[in-house]
């Protein structure tokens, strides 16, 4: 089983997702960093992602969107803040426009990666940081949680 534990924290505002793959930590990194790999687990198995942009670098951005069940298209966009390949990746994750290009009004959260062996594994932690409980709340309410769950649940199909 891929997710060993995901644990929601409102005082911290944060979601918390703590996995274990039979991977090296480097090939762990590959899943972020290769857009093609990315869409392939970046969304949960009914709601796919298309990355039209992915710069992984430091001050890069990423463009992507996910195609619902019933043609319904959900944007969002990524501003990679740091990465320490292949230890970890810190990224603002916010919603997009139907242009693709980032909601003004709307604040991103943060996302936290840490991948590190873990024994014979490689254990990848994934901390997503809200900027107050009301962007939480929103983000609980659309289903982050279930969908980020099943989403790292395609992972060692992807690793194998």
């Amino acid at each position: 089983m891929t997710v060993i534990s995901s644990t929601r924290n409102l005082d911290a505002l944060t979601l918390v997702f703590v996995t274990e793959f039979d991977a090296t930590p480097e090939r762990v990194w590959q899943v972020w960093e290769d857009p093609r790999q990315l869409e392939r687990w970046w969304g949960p198995p009914d709601w796919p992602a298309t990355f039209v942009r992915h710069d992984f670098t430091v001050e890069g951005q990423s463009r992507y969107f996910m195609s619902g069940p019933d043609g319904e298209k959900s944007n969002g966009y990524w501003r990679i803040v740091a990465l320490d390949e292949p230890h970890s990746l810190e990224f603002d994750n916010g919603l997009a426009a139907d242009d693709g290009e980032p909601v003004p009004d709307l604040l991103p959260g943060r996302g936290i990666v840490t991948i590190e062996p873990f024994g014979a594994k490689t254990r990848m932690t994934v901390v997503n940081r809200f900027v107050d409980t009301a962007q939480m709340e929103m983000m609980l309410g659309m289903g982050m949680a279930e969908g980020m769950g099943q989403a790292l649940g395609q992972l060692d199909d992807i690793l194998g």
